[in-house]
């Protein structure tokens, strides 16, 4: 019994995530996203635009039930922190579907399509394993909310007080 006890511990402490990002990796910072224009540029040169601002940054698919069922509280915080840029990185199937998606929810901010999917750089770099996924990004630049998978978590609402 304590054998098996002891493999569990082992098996549950390794797939532990590693710590949180305070900054992006590079090749975070150089995977290339699609905009809403059907222009390509890099997250870095994203983040260039947005210098000095706290940023919103929702990872979401509009086929993600848990992104959809988000929506009015997002809206909210929407509301509540007007001088935030909201960044919507999507992980939609095709272009097509993410921009029938922003249409039908209604979803107003800065929107990208993430051509390299789950398994590129960007979404590797930060570990991405589930959507929805919320990130808030300081005005200095760095990432003051590494993680959140609920719209409701506590810390984006403190995150977003504390820019």
């Amino acid at each position: 019994m304590k054998y098996i006890a002891v493999l569990l511990f082992l098996f549950f402490s390794s797939c532990s995530k590693g710590q949180d990002l305070v900054e992006f990796p590079d090749k975070a910072l150089a995977d290339v996203f699609v905009s809403i224009d059907g222009l390509q540029t890099s997250f870095g040169s994203v983040l260039e635009t947005h210098k000095g601002e706290t940023i919103f940054v929702d990872i979401w698919a509009a086929w993600c039930r848990d992104c959809i069922k988000s929506m009015p509280q997002l809206k909210k915080l929407q509301e509540d922190f007007p001088k935030t840029t909201f960044l919507f990185l999507s992980l939609d199937k095709g272009i097509d579907s993410w921009k029938k998606g922003i249409k039908k929810y209604n979803l107003e901010g800065e929107h990208y399509f993430m051509s390299s999917g789950w398994k590129g750089p960007f979404a590797t770099a930060i570990d991405l394993d589930w959507i929805p996924r919320y990130m808030v990004i300081d005005t200095t630049g760095k990432i003051s909310l590494y993680r959140a998978i609920a719209i409701d978590d506590y810390r984006i609402q403190e995150a977003l007080k504390n820019n």
